[in-house]
């Protein structure tokens, strides 16, 4: 059983010119790879990714950045709860406006969402987590995680975010002093 227990409920929700803000992020580790001689000379990037609770396929962690914490401590906060790791966040992905099907309430009656991204480098995979009786954690390849990714605008974050990034050198962007 966990000690760390999850937040529910929409109370102290953030909400802005009606959508519902979100904080997620893309869990990210490297892996060697071995060559045909047995040597571990190339790094391999895999993200993690979890189950939805509510239908196939898989997703990121994220959800509702609260009013007494910054967006980085949400998402960070998010990957604990749902995915059972801790890390770094090291580069903001960008921002993904979605709509959820079954997230409409009085703030956001049109289910209208806003999800603040980010790439987190994971150091350490939690033997117990909050959501763990409901949620399987997923190790993938970037391909492997376009085909799987349940949602568009997570398809989107991967692709147009977290792939440039990676591509473009994943330089750090983030001082996680600042929030």
């Amino acid at each position: 059983m966990s000690d760390l227990v999850a937040r529910t409920g929409r109370h102290q929700q953030r909400y802005e010119e009606g959508y519902r803000l979100i904080a997620g992020c893309i869990p990210f580790r490297f892996r060697d790879m071995e060559q045909n001689d047995g040597d571990t000379s190339e790094k391999k990037v895999e993200v993690l990714m979890i189950n939805s609770t509510s239908g196939p396929g898989l997703l990121f962690p994220k959800g509702g950045w609260e009013n007494d914490e910054t967006v980085k401590e949400a998402a960070v906060r998010e990957a604990i709860e749902e995915a059972g790791v801790r890390g770094d966040l090291v580069h903001f992905l960008g921002f993904y406006a979605f709509k959820s099907k079954t997230l409409q309430d009085e703030f956001s009656p049109e289910g209208l969402c806003r999800a603040s991204m980010f790439a987190l480098l994971v150091k350490e995979e939690l033997d117990c987590w909050p959501e763990q009786s409901c949620r399987k954690r997923s190790w993938l390849t970037i391909p492997e995680a376009i085909e799987c990714c349940r949602h568009p605008w997570m398809r989107k974050a991967l692709e147009e975010g977290f792939m440039k990034w990676h591509e473009g050198g994943m330089v750090s962007t983030i001082n996680n002093d600042d929030d």
